[in-house]
C-alpha cells in the first residue's frame, strides 16, 4: 500500500487515493456533516484536499487504489499522552497516596528531583508521537504526568517535542505544563495542598515565551497552547493570568478539572465549591477552555460549561478501567456542550477509546440512537477541530488540510464486516491503521514512521519505564519496596 511514495514526504503532484469507503464531509447546513461515500476518491495536492467524490476526472500525477479500506479524517486527540504511561501502574494498585501518586512529606523535605534525564524526556515524547501516528491520530495536544517531575515541565523538553513533531510529521499544540502547588501526603490517607504561587507564575511566563518562539514552525504543524496542571494545583491569580494570556496569544487552554474525588475534595476545602463554579466566579471559564474529563461534574458545573462554551475532552477508556464514566455523553451533547476525544493513556488507541465510549455511554443510560459509533466518531474528528477553532481539520472536503487516516477493513480479524464505521469502532482497534497523512505528508505506513526505528524505540521505552518504576519508593509514603507498591496480578511461582 503506497509503496512508491516516500515515507516522511509529500507526494509529488496531485495524488488520488481510491477506496471502497470514504468518510466524506458535507459543509455545515441542513444536510451537513460526515457522509459515507462508497467507491470514491480523495485527491490531495500539497497540504490540502483538492477533491472528494466519485472518480476524479481531472489530471493526477498518480493514483492509488487502496482497495477494501476506510479513508477517514485523521483523529484529533485533545488529551494525548506524551510520556510513558505512569497511570497504568496505578489502575489496580491503590490508594493513590500509598502508590507513589502523591508526594509524601519526606520526599518533599528531601527535595523533589527529575526522575528522567533531559535525553529521556525528549525520547519519550518522540516515542509517544510515533504511537499516536500509528493509531490514526493526526492532531494532538500532549499531556504528561507531573508526579515524577521536579515541579513542572521545561521549555527545553518542549523545544525537543517541537522538533520531534516536525521530524515525524504530527500536528501538535504544545506548551509546558505549569502549576502553583500540589498535594502532599503528611500521614496515611491525609493529603494537604502546598502552594508556591510565584513559581507557578514563572512557569506561565516560560510557557508564553515558548509559544512566541515556536508557534507556526514546520509549516504550521506546531502551534501553542497553555497547559496549567490540574485545577487543584492552581491559584486564582495563575488562572486569571493564564486566560488573559490565552486571549492575547489566541491559543487554547487545557485544564484538567471535575475529574476525580481527590480534586473535588481538595477544591471544596480550598474554595468551598466545585472547580467549575469556583472558576466561573472570577471569569476563568471561556470558550478557549478544553477541560478533561468531567466525570465528577455536577448539573450546575455542566450548565456553566454550556453557558461559557467550555469543551470537554472525553477520555472514556482510561476512566472505564477504574469503573468511572461521564454521565452521560448524550446528556452533555443535548446541553449544547462541545465534546472532543482524548486518549490519555498508552497505547493511544483512539478506535478502542471510541468503542469504550459507546459502551460506557449506553451503560449510563444513553439509548442506541443517542450514542453510537457515529456520534463518538464525530467527537474524535469534528468535535476536536471545533475546540481548536480549526474548520480545516477533522473533515475530508475540498480546502481542508490533508490530514488522513487509512483503516484496513479487509483485516482477517474483522469478519464478518458490516457498516465500515460501525465495524471499525465496535469491532476493531487502532492496529488496523495502515497509513496516515498529515498536512499532505505520508507520516506513517504499515507501522513505520519516518526517522524512527519502532522496534528499537519499543525496547528503549521499556527500559526507561522500568528505571522509573525502580524510583517509585523514593516518592511513596513509607518508602515500601517496588514489589509492594506494584504487586503482580498473580503471585510469582516459587
Amino acid at each position: 500500500m503506497l509503496e512508491t511514495l516516500t515515507l516522511g514526504a509529500r507526494p509529488t503532484g496531485r495524488t488520488a487515493l481510491a477506496a471502497r469507503w470514504i468518510v466524506a464531509h458535507v459543509p455545515d447546513g441542513a444536510q451537513g456533516g460526515h457522509r459515507l461515500l462508497e467507491n470514491g476518491e480523495v485527491v490531495i495536492e500539497g497540504d490540502r484536499i483538492l477533491y472528494v467524490g466519485p472518480r476524479f476526472s481531472g489530471e493526477v500525477a498518480q493514483r492509488f487504489d487502496l482497495g477494501e479500506v476506510l479513508i477517514s479524517p485523521g483523529f484529533i486527540d485533545l488529551d494525548a499522552l506524551s510520556d510513558l504511561d505512569t497511570t497504568m501502574l496505578g489502575v489496580d494498585c491503590g490508594p493513590a497516596w500509598a502508590k507513589g501518586r502523591v508526594w509524601p512529606q519526606s520526599y518533599v523535605e528531601a527535595g523533589p528531583y527529575e526522575m528522567y534525564t533531559p535525553e529521556e524526556l525528549a525520547f519519550q515524547k518522540r516515542f509517544a508521537f510515533a504511537q499516536l501516528l500509528c493509531n490514526g491520530i493526526t492532531s494532538a495536544l500532549p499531556i504528561a504526568s507531573l508526579f515524577y517531575r521536579e515541579w513542572g515541565e521545561t521549555v527545553a523538553e518542549f523545544e525537543a517535542a517541537a522538533e520531534a513533531a516536525g521530524d515525524l510529521g504530527l500536528r501538535v499544540w504544545l506548551g509546558p505544563a505549569y502549576r502553583s502547588g500540589g498535594m502532599v501526603c503528611t500521614a496515611p490517607g491525609v493529603l494537604e495542598p502546598r502552594f508556591d504561587e510565584a513559581r507557578g507564575l514563572r512557569g506561565l511566563e516560560d510557557a508564553i515565551a515558548f509559544i512566541g518562539a515556536q508557534a507556526g514552525r514546520f509549516g504550521g504543524l506546531v502551534q501553542g497552547m497553555l497547559a496549567p496542571d490540574r485545577v487543584e494545583t492552581c491559584t486564582e491569580t495563575l488562572l486569571t493570568r493564564t486566560m488573559a494570556a490565552a486571549r492575547d496569544l489566541d491559543v487554547p487552554v487545557r485544564l484538567h478539572m471535575a475529574q476525580g474525588l481527590m480534586e473535588r475534595e481538595a477544591v471544596a476545602r480550598l474554595h468551598g465549591t466545585t472547580a467549575p463554579q469556583w472558576m466561573a466566579g472570577f471569569g476563568a471559564l471561556t470558550d478557549r477552555l478544553i477541560a478533561p474529563h468531567a466525570v465528577q461534574a455536577t448539573e450546575t458545573d455542566l450548565a456553566l460549561y454550556a453557558e461559557h462554551g467550555v469543551t470537554i475532552a472525553h477520555c472514556p477508556l482510561v476512566f472505564a478501567r477504574s469503573g468511572t464514566a461521564l454521565n452521560s455523553f448524550a446528556r452533555v451533547r443535548a446541553m449544547g456542550i462541545g465534546i472532543g476525544m482524548g486518549t490519555d493513556t498508552a497505547p493511544p488507541d483512539m478506535v478502542l477509546n471510541m468503542a469504550v465510549g459507546v459502551m460506557a455511554a449506553r451503560m449510563m443510560g444513553d439509548s442506541l440512537d443517542q450514542t453510537g459509533p457515529q456520534q463518538m466518531f464525530d467527537a474524535a474528528t469534528i468535535g476536536g477541530a471545533d475546540a481548536l477553532r480549526r474548520p480545516d481539520l477533522g473533515r475530508l472536503m475540498p480546502g481542508a488540510k490533508a490530514d488522513i487516516a487509512v483503516f484496513d477493513m479487509a483485516d482477517p480479524l474483522i469478519a464478518p464486516r458490516v457498516d465500515p464505521v460501525r465495524s471499525l469502532v465496535l469491532g476493531a482497534t487502532g492496529r488496523v491503521t495502515r497509513a496516515v497523512f498529515v498536512d499532505g505528508r505520508l507520516s506513517m505506513r504499515e507501522g513505520a514512521v519516518a526517522g524512527m526505528d519502532m522496534a528499537a524505540a519499543r525496547t528503549r521505552a521499556q527500559a526507561q519505564f522500568d528505571g522509573l518504576r525502580r524510583k517509585y519508593p523514593d516518592r511513596t509514603w513509607g518508602h515500601p519496596a517496588e514489589s509492594e507498591i506494584f504487586p503482580p496480578a498473580y503471585p510469582a511461582l516459587d
